[in-house]
């Protein structure tokens, strides 16, 4: 009897490692598809190209030969495998699309660099194949919709869209409570919470129930058309460059109270040595590294809750609490804290991706009411712990209060700060990849001969490597000139708070909320719920973006 006991241990470990690979592969792709939605836009025709809207147009989902996206340059630059390359624009497409003429007769399918085999364990990946593909309908028919049929399960898809929504955002939380009081701070943690994971669902469900629509950009061109892809791209930019200036001052800030002697700006300077090379390191390593975010964020949770109880006078005790507020304090900081408590939901731009990657779509809500309640539990606690120990003495990040306060374990607080040393300079060079990427798109740098077949390209003349060369050093200027930005943006504005108040109020409301609901309007779904929803948001989002630019002004 002992010896049956040992192989199903054994099995039972290799299933377990294979869990946890295939976790950890369902993370990297979700920092794809995060990062792949913020350029699916840029460069679309907005004159000429024809509606998604339309259901009775074939979209050809495909490149054709020679063309270039951004987004398929972003893929293939992942080098998630680097031994087999990465060529669809649509990863999560299962079989080829064909091409058809108006009278729906069958033309020769057009030669793609590959396509995705059915049995790819990671549908991001795409394999080359040189056999010729079998249509699967006879000619003289109507072609059937193209359907995608992701690979991530339902764990798996409610632990990207938690690591998703759980970052840095909740750093700010007791500040947050610290100017709304407590009656309208647990109000708007609980309010944004339910009202995100509301738009959520409603983006997901466009997604899984039109296959032509795959990204956050393509629900805003079905419901406003082409011409709103310019401000759906500025949107998407001015997040990404807010991310990252955010991530240069949280790192600055938290080397400083771990060294005092060096001052923030100095440590924003000498993030220009350290960032600059990361942005030019492959992804496949970024995204391994981005792990650490996940890391950190558990310990952060971890170390504020362990401080607060294994205290027992003020201050920095949750058993003897600070002074506090049942109310705010003036319009102006209660406008802050509208920005403050919605950055933490800003994750719409990826969660659409995730929908169409699950294996099971239908799922799709109940494993949103699972991700976004646990983010509102843990920011509301998060936010209640670190208010209840530091009162209205609260930094900006909350993380600063821990080597401030004597009595607590100082091992422990900083391996915390530590790590949120660490995270940001990780994770700068991914979230700031899709604005390199749409830059180089408008500026005409990304390569357009890389997508064409060996036999199209044209021959190589001295010419040509010198523009290549040229093109690179423009690459290389451009990604060094937004490190640059970030860290002169950050050592201009350098209230982490403030920061986070104006990318809350004024991106995270707009892509998160206004937009999701007049999307809904504009597609003639419409309620009661929905215009309450739309004219609040608009009224908050205004209050505290003023609130936080004139709390930078002045």
């Amino acid at each position: 009897m002992t010896s049956l006991g040992t192989p199903e241990l054994v099995v039972g470990s290799v299933s377990s490692v294979y869990s946890i690979r295939d976790s950890i592969e369902s993370y990297r792709r979700s920092q794809l598809l995060c990062s792949t939605a913020r350029v699916v836009s840029v460069g679309l025709n907005t004159d000429d190209e024809p509606s998604l809207a339309d259901d009775n147009e074939e979209t050809l989902l495909t490149s054709h030969p020679g063309t270039r996206t951004p987004q398929a340059a972003f893929v293939r630059d992942l080098g998630w495998d680097e031994d087999e390359p990465v060529i669809s624009a649509y990863p999560s497409l299962q079989r080829p699309v064909h091409i058809f003429n108006e009278s729906h007769r069958e033309v020769q399918p057009p030669r793609v660099r590959g396509h995705v085999s059915t049995d790819e364990r990671t549908p991001l990946l795409s394999r080359v194949s040189d056999a010729p593909s079998t249509p699967r309908h006879p000619p003289n028919s109507v072609p059937p919709k193209p359907t995608a049929i992701g690979q991530s399960t339902f764990s798996q898809t409610l632990f990207n869209a938690t690591a998703l929504l759980l970052g840095i955002g909740m750093l700010s939380e007791p500040l947050a409570f610290s100017y709304a009081g407590w009656i309208c701070g647990t109000l708007l943690v609980i309010l944004y919470g339910i009202i995100t994971c509301y738009t959520a669902k409603f983006l997901a469900g466009i997604v899984i129930s039109d296959s032509h629509v795959r990204t956050y950009a393509d629900i805003g061109k079905k419901a406003f058309g082409a011409r709103s892809m310019p401000l759906v791209n500025f949107m998407f930019c001015f997040e990404t460059f807010s991310v990252g200036v955010i991530l240069v001052t949280l790192y600055a800030d938290s080397l400083n109270a771990i060294i005092p002697a060096i001052s923030s700006d100095t440590y924003k300077l000498l993030g220009l040595v350290i960032l600059t090379p990361t942005v030019f390191l492959p992804l496949s390593f970024l995204s391994y590294a981005s792990l650490l975010g996940i890391a950190s964020t558990v310990l952060l949770i971890g170390v504020v809750f362990v401080d607060g109880l294994s205290k027992f006078d003020a201050p920095g005790s949750l058993w003897s609490p600070a002074e506090t507020s049942f109310s705010f304090c003036n319009l102006e900081e209660l406008g802050l804290a509208f920005g403050l408590f919605m950055a933490g939901f800003g994750a719409h731009a990826a969660l659409p991706s995730l929908a169409r990657d699950m294996a099971e779509p239908h799922r799709f809500n109940e494993a949103m009411n699972y991700a976004f309640g646990f983010a509102t539990a843990v920011y509301a606690l998060i936010g209640t712990a670190g208010y209840l120990m530091f009162g209205n003495d609260v930094y900006d990040e909350v993380s600063q209060n821990l080597l401030q306060v004597p009595g607590y374990n100082p091992a422990l607080n900083r391996l915390a700060l530590w790590m949120l040393v660490v995270t940001p300079l990780t994770k700068f060079a991914l979230s700031t990849r899709p604005l390199n990427f749409a830059l180089e798109a408008v500026c005409g740098l990304d390569a357009h001969d890389d997508d064409l077949e060996a036999d199209q390209k044209p021959p190589v003349t001295w010419v040509r490597k010198l523009n290549r060369s040229l093109r690179r050093v423009l690459i290389a200027c451009e990604r060094i000139s937004i490190v640059c930005l970030t860290v002169v943006v950050s050592i201009l504005v350098p209230n982490f708070g403030t920061v986070m108040a104006i990318l809350g109020s004024f991106s995270v409301f707009v892509l998160c909320v206004i937009g999701p609901i007049a999307a809904k309007m504009s597609l003639g779904d419409t309620t009661i719920v929905d215009v309450v929803i739309l004219t609040s948001s608009i009224v908050m989002a205004l209050w505290g973006t003023v609130a936080a630019f004139w709390s930078t002004i002045r």
